[in-house]
């Protein structure tokens, strides 16, 4: 339950933020544009609370904080007295109309732009992307990656980060190969190329690196105990944090995954657990629970976590920059997130990349919790993330979006007269079908990974 109102709250604060900045994007130019704004609302439904402001215009918080809108003083929807058609939206020149609409993808990326920045100035944390293993039959097999490489340049970009070599892939998708620059263990340059043709991403949640079969280096899992949930079998057999465990049924524990072997395949049969607690040997009796897994197979389920061993010297840095060169990079990242989106957009409507991969509200507010769990910075990156996604699912040109109006914007320019009435009344409500099924679809594939 604290797990469920978590996420329900880093969502709800998450969205709050990103909507209010995409509606202030419209707000703004539209008062620049000598438009009459009557309502600024953050969500949809009944008002929780509301306000206005010296020039009439209504501010709300709405009850369901799954969007927001600006309404304007519009002829087409409303009944305009004489004296105020000046103030109406629809009575504006076309670049105006343009310009309001666009202001709210455009006040994404710019606030993904500060969000970055201050990330950067606060200092981030970087793994240093060596290779931990290969998976074997695998692209990067193919391409012999070894472990130990330090992977320095994908292509014609240097990469530094574990986040970067991912999506330096992901920009690859559709070409028939890459070349990849590495720093073996002797210290050696070598170039090693990594077969992409034919390279799909048709598995759900399937990780770009483990796609190629590349695994990034941890280190050791050791079998000591760094957490132990509550209510597991693990913590009513008594076992409790810093335990290391030695045997099971007086056979020595070699390692961590030996442990969990012997754990799934006990479902409900007591083990004889032997660990060091305190230096001191103890012997504890432990029946573990069942966990049912996608496939349908029951396993048996400890409910606890092992510590890692610490991290070589050099593989984890922190990098902090100043405001300048900070908000640089903060252009820089944006630019990239937003290529990088019109790019996954293309692969999914070819296919390079399975719609199962698509996220609703549920995967957004899990990304949100986690994130705000992992920190700040972590924090910041989600929220400049998911500001460049939802400006760039705005462009896209559905009539129900902002894009959609851009669209008809832009044909009116070109011909001189507006597109008719009917045409964009039968074009929203298809675009509100597919918006429809589009939301349904992602919700769905949240779903199925809860």
């Amino acid at each position: 339950m604290f797990e469920f109102l978590w996420n329900l709250g880093s969502f709800i604060v998450a969205l709050g933020i990103l909507v209010t900045v995409h509606e202030y994007g419209h707000f703004w130019v539209a008062r620049k544009c000598s438009v009459e704004v009557q309502r600024f609302s953050i969500g949809f439904g009944k008002p929780l609370l509301k306000w206005h402001d010296k020039l009439g215009t209504e501010y709300v918080i709405a009850l369901i904080p799954l969007g927001g809108y600006v309404k304007m003083l519009d002829g087409r929807v409303d009944e305009v007295p004489e004296h105020k058609r000046h103030l109406a939206f629809d009575s504006k020149p076309v670049l105006s109309k343009i310009a309001v609409v666009a202001a709210g993808p455009i006040a994404n990326f710019l606030f993904a732009i500060i969000v970055l920045a201050a990330m950067y100035m606060i200092g981030v944390q970087n793994i240093k992307p060596v290779v931990g293993g290969v998976t074997e039959q695998s692209r990067a097999a193919t391409a012999n990656l070894q472990v130990g490489d330090h992977i320095l340049q994908l292509g014609d970009k240097s990469v530094s980060s574990w986040q970067e070599v991912t999506f330096g892939l992901m920009s690859n998708l559709g070409e028939e190969q890459v070349v990849v620059k590495v720093q073996d263990a002797q210290q050696q340059i070598r170039l090693r190329t990594l077969p992409l043709n034919n390279w799909k991403l048709d598995k759900q949640d399937e990780a770009p690196l483990q796609s190629v079969g590349i695994q990034p280096f941890r280190p050791e899992i050791t079998l000591t105990l760094a957490h132990v949930q509550t209510g597991s079998a693990a913590e009513k057999a008594g076992l409790q944090v810093g335990d290391t465990i030695r045997s099971i049924d007086s056979e020595p524990v070699q390692n961590w995954q030996s442990l969990v072997d012997k754990v799934k395949e006990s479902v409900k049969k007591p083990l004889r657990i032997m660990v060091i607690r305190a230096q001191e040997e103890i012997s504890l009796t432990v029946i573990p629970g069942a966990n049912t897994l996608k496939s349908g197979e029951t396993v048996g389920y400890l409910g606890v976590v092992p510590q890692l061993a610490e991290w070589p010297l050099g593989y984890i840095e922190t990098r902090q920059y100043g405001p300048l060169d900070s908000m640089v990079l903060g252009i820089k990242k944006t630019y990239e997130l937003i290529s990088l989106s019109f790019d996954m957009i293309g692969n999914l409507i070819t296919g390079q990349v399975s719609v199962k991969n698509l996220s609703g509200p549920v995967g957004i507010a899990v990304g949100a919790g986690n994130s705000v769990s992992y920190g700040i910075v972590a924090f910041l990156s989600f929220l400049a993330l998911i500001s460049v996604n939802l400006g760039v699912f705005n462009l896209l040109p559905l009539p129900v979006l902002d894009g959609g109006h851009l669209m008809y914007y832009l044909i009116e320019l070109i011909r001189k007269k507006p597109v008719s009435e009917k045409t964009q009344e039968l074009g929203f409500k298809v675009g509100a079908l597919l918006l429809i099924a589009l939301t349904c679809f992602a919700l769905l594939n949240d779903v199925s990974r809860l």
